[in-house]
């Protein structure tokens, strides 16, 4: 029997919806439960970070690679292959019983993740060829995606009460059946007729350079400085040759003539706008909600779906605006709120008697800016270039949201770290050494303190009632949020500079149509 082309496109979206579900609630899930890894593996602060870290990473160092292979052997086939190593991969973080077998796990689960995700939109951008029906389909996708990114950490936190955390990363074995199911039966294989060759060169320089800034900014401290500078200097080093190199190769994954194009400019503004502050801070969160305001991994759920669940409802409000008033307003005001959250937060954290209402409308007004930017940005990315170049263009957009995501999940940790040791009080500083500071500031960073007296005697002395070690973890959340709430503004104005005015813009991308044309 043979399936209307509408049935064919509405199962391949549910097939591509389910699966972006998985990557959502892969994401905000596992934030939730960090503080129980942290006894039940047992993890330090690093190793917390790199449990999320390993999975970002990865999908930036398959992104590109993802996007040539589905150009090349059909986005169909690669998503398949790809959302069942994703099932295969989850298994083996659920039966995980270290921190370190976990974190080869979480890099595994994201080479598939990443893979799976990139070859969702350019499926979506291929099989919806009308503008409008291509916007209604990234708007559910957002919407799925909000579901599993907003309900992510009230699931985590429940599934954890009621069972163990190994059903946080097991439950998305069932989910990939579920979405292998209908993407079979409905998604159009497709390909690029002109597809490039596997850019071997801009994969590994790329990675190294992702990979390397990222370990210096984490364990800089450890290395030494002349270890730490020498592989920063490898990380700038890798990260020259791999712009080198995609300019210069004839077939390159990372096509920078598309900056050009002033609306896919602006829109990758857009994405690493989110990942500068609102993802990377997720990980964080369920931290100061704990350790800063005292509260049970039920109430952080909950708190954490608040931060969310705007993610969820916004989508089809930012359709409409997107389509009244077009990317250069939609985008950059989305920025602008997030960061206005982020501040509000700030303020919020810093009163006397701080408490989860104070923080409230600081996460709300964030999950809002989220909600306004996210299907934006990727169906102005994706929108902006050739059908046929979907593929090129959704690894890109991919790729610049999670590469700005590892690199702000450990910025942010750092300052989280700094900003701890600034704040606790002169004599506890001078009574330790500069490896237990940091040692000290490490553990309070995971709001774990029940053992810190044990672990160190002096703080019977200067800290008795544990006062100053809750300052100084406030104040350490409080260095983030200003962070991510000034990076978040001074990318909304870069994204509104360079979208321009609407002649502006598209002139700019006439003149790129006809040169693709020539």
């Amino acid at each position: 029997m043979s399936v209307s082309p509408s049935a064919r496109n509405t199962a391949a979206l549910i097939g591509v919806c389910l699966a972006s579900l998985m990557f959502g609630l892969e994401i905000s899930s596992v934030p939730v439960i960090l503080p129980t890894l942290e006894t039940a593996l047992p993890a330090n602060f690093k190793d917390l970070q790199w449990i999320m870290n390993a999975y970002t990473i990865a999908c930036t160092t398959v992104l590109m690679a993802t996007g040539t292979f589905a150009d090349r052997y059909g986005r169909k086939r690669v998503f398949i292959a790809s959302t069942i190593a994703f099932g295969v991969t989850s298994l083996m973080c659920g039966l995980a019983q270290s921190a370190s077998v976990l974190i080869v796990a979480r890099f595994l689960q994201g080479l598939a993740g990443g893979a799976m995700l990139t070859c969702s939109i350019a499926i979506i951008s291929h099989q919806y060829q009308d503008e409008h029906e291509r916007g209604r389909a990234f708007t559910a996708w957002g919407v799925i995606s909000g579901i599993g990114l907003g309900f992510g950490p009230i699931i985590g936190s429940t599934i954890t009460a009621v069972s163990n955390w190994h059903w946080v990363f097991l439950v998305h074995v069932p989910l990939a059946v579920l979405a292998l199911i209908p993407a079979c039966i409905g998604i159009r294989e497709s390909r690029d007729p002109h597809a490039k060759r596997l850019d071997g060169w801009g994969i590994v320089t790329l990675t190294i350079a992702v990979f390397g800034l990222t370990y210096v900014i984490t364990q800089g401290a450890d290395l030494g400085r002349t270890a730490a500078i020498g592989l920063a200097a490898v990380a700038v080093a890798s990260f020259v040759t791999f712009v080198l190199v995609e300019r210069n190769i004839a077939q390159p994954m990372f096509d920078f003539s598309v900056f050009r194009i002033r609306k896919f400019s602006g829109a990758i503004i857009g994405c690493i706008g989110m990942n500068f502050c609102y993802w990377p801070f997720m990980i964080y969160l369920p931290i100061y909600f704990e350790g800063g305001l005292g509260l049970d991994s039920r109430a952080v759920g909950f708190l954490l779906l608040a931060y969310t669940i705007p993610f969820l409802i916004l989508p089809p409000i930012a359709d409409y605006l997107l389509r009244r008033h077009g990317a250069r307003i939609v985008i950059p005001l989305g920025m602008a709120v997030m960061g206005t959250g982020f501040l509000a937060m700030r303020l919020g954290s810093g009163i006397e008697q701080a408490s989860w209402l104070s923080v409230l409308p600081g996460a709300l007004l964030a999950g809002i800016g989220l909600g306004l930017t996210n299907t934006s940005v990727t169906n102005t990315t994706t929108g902006a270039v050739p059908s046929n170049r979907a593929g090129m263009a959704s690894g890109i957009d991919i790729s610049a949201r999670l590469i700005s995501l590892a690199i702000n999940i450990a910025v942010m940790g750092l300052i989280l770290l700094e900003a701890i040791q600034w704040s606790l009080p002169d004599a506890l500083v001078a009574a330790l050494d500069g490896q237990q500071l940091r040692a000290l500031a490490s553990t309070i960073a995971t709001g774990n303190f029940g053992s810190l007296q044990q672990t160190y005697p002096v703080l019977s002395v200067q800290d008795p009632s544990g006062a100053a070690v809750h300052t100084a973890l406030v104040k350490g959340f409080g260095w983030v949020m200003l962070y991510g709430g000034v990076g978040a503004w001074v990318l909304a104005a870069v994204s509104f500079l360079i979208f321009g005015s609407e002649g502006a813009t598209a002139k700019s991308d006439l003149a790129c149509a006809i040169d693709a044309a020539e």
